[in-house]
């Protein structure tokens, strides 16, 4: 089983732990999650007595019981997004801002966060997803293939939108629904781009890495130039998936079918009120 799983845990952690000491330069994405997280949840007119705030670089939830992957702040205990080490229905609501992009067993940690709900409990998470970077991957497969004659994977897979509510479904939580929100940052050079995701913590932590030639990185940032508009800076696509979903309970309407739903999230959670 091991062999399969696409995500180097030990390095993950060490990503996340590095992360935490310069994070709050390059916050803007997460703090941009969890302020979005926050405004849905408080869609929802009910007190949250329980909550679990999992994951992430820092706290989104005053009062939360926090989980992260290293101990980097104080009161917070250390453990994997999927194997969370909770009696069942132990929480009214979790939320998850940033956590979940790499987890390598994602069916699982949803499946767990599942259990840890109380019934009609609320999970509410931000998380990058699959049509992220698609410049940069594109400028670094293109000069590989061009130099190389192949190209190998330096960005790690993510969840296409299409699939979001789904796993949600699958997973076992009533009215699953996704949201997508896309934003565009704009960078004078790959170094800078490459700067900001080294202290974010989000730079690949693929199992199997195929390692980056100087010649073949110095190519792809000439494409990246070459994207530029004419103030010098090149466009990035940042792709946020926003999902809920909630825990089985008395009164809910029937789930659909996994990918069948259409309902936007606002909606969703204003319908629970």
């Amino acid at each position: 089983m091991t062999d399969v799983l696409p995500f180097d845990v030990a390095l993950r952690r060490r990503r996340h732990a590095a992360a935490a000491l310069g994070f709050s330069r390059v916050s803007f994405l997460h703090d941009l999650m969890a302020e979005e997280l926050r405004e849905r949840a408080a869609m929802v007119a009910r007190p949250f007595a329980d909550v679990l705030d999992l994951g992430g670089p820092r706290a989104i939830w005053p009062g939360a019981k926090r989980v992260t992957l290293t101990a980097s702040e104080p009161g917070v205990m250390v453990g994997d997004e999927d194997q969370l080490p909770f009696a069942d229905a132990s929480f009214d609501l979790v939320v998850s801002a940033g956590a979940l992009t790499t987890v390598n067993d994602l069916p699982a940690a949803l499946a767990g966060i599942g259990r840890v709900l109380r019934p009609d409990g609320l999970f509410v998470a931000a998380f990058i997803g699959g049509m992220s970077l698609v410049e940069l991957r594109a400028c670094l497969l293109e000069a590989e293939a061009a130099i190389t004659g192949g190209a190998g994977s330096h960005t790690a897979p993510m969840v296409e939108a299409s699939a979001a509510a789904g796993l949600l479904a699958r997973a076992g939580f009533a009215m699953p629904v996704a949201d997508i929100e896309r934003i565009t940052l704009r960078y004078s050079s790959l170094f800078g781009l490459f700067d900001d995701l080294t202290a974010m913590g989000a730079r690949s932590v693929l199992r199997q890495r195929r390692p980056l030639r100087r010649d073949v990185l110095m190519a792809a940032a000439e494409r990246f130039a070459a994207l530029a508009e004419d103030d010098g800076k090149t466009g990035v696509t940042i792709e946020i998936l926003h999902v809920a979903g909630w825990a089985p309970g008395p009164g809910q309407p029937s789930p659909k079918a996994p990918g069948s739903a259409t309902t936007s999230l606002a909606a969703a959670l204003k319908s629970r009120v």
